[in-house]
């Protein structure tokens, strides 16, 4: 079954942010990868080695998720660009049928391909302005 969880982006205080969520809610990181992690050129400027590319918590039944948005990436984070939906697919046909609608008179941001991580993944802003993750992953954790 499909799951939305939320996707928070931050400038370069993602890990304290996260930290705190911890504090509130519990449990641990299933994942917290830093973009020195990351093969080749995803791994951004080494000066931003040390910033996280994503980050998950389990709170209940969802995952709040999370990263650093870089310099380096182009994008400033504002109220209001500073979250994602995400919606796990149950398979890549799934995926595409999710992004191929949200995306219908939207902007396709990152198209839906496979990453480094396993995850089969696109980004979108639909035609309303929101701002969408869709993936597909054969691994447990998100």
């Amino acid at each position: 079954m499909p799951s939305l969880n939320p996707y928070l982006n931050f400038n370069s205080n993602c890990e304290e942010a996260f930290n705190f969520y911890k504090s509130v809610f519990g449990g641990e990181f299933p994942m917290m990868m830093r973009f020195s992690e990351a093969p080749g050129e995803a791994s951004g400027d080494p000066a931003e080695a040390n910033k996280i590319m994503h980050v998950s918590l389990p709170v209940g039944e969802s995952m709040l998720m999370g990263s650093d948005c870089p310099d380096s990436y182009g994008m400033k984070i504002t109220a209001g660009n500073n979250y994602n939906i995400s919606i796990n697919a149950d398979s890549r046909e799934q995926a595409d049928h999710f992004f191929n609608g949200l995306s219908a008179g939207g902007e396709a941001l990152f198209p839906m391909q496979d990453q480094f991580w396993g995850d089969y993944f696109g980004m979108l802003k639909d035609k309303f302005g929101v701002q969408w993750m869709v993936s597909h992953s054969t691994r447990g954790g998100q």
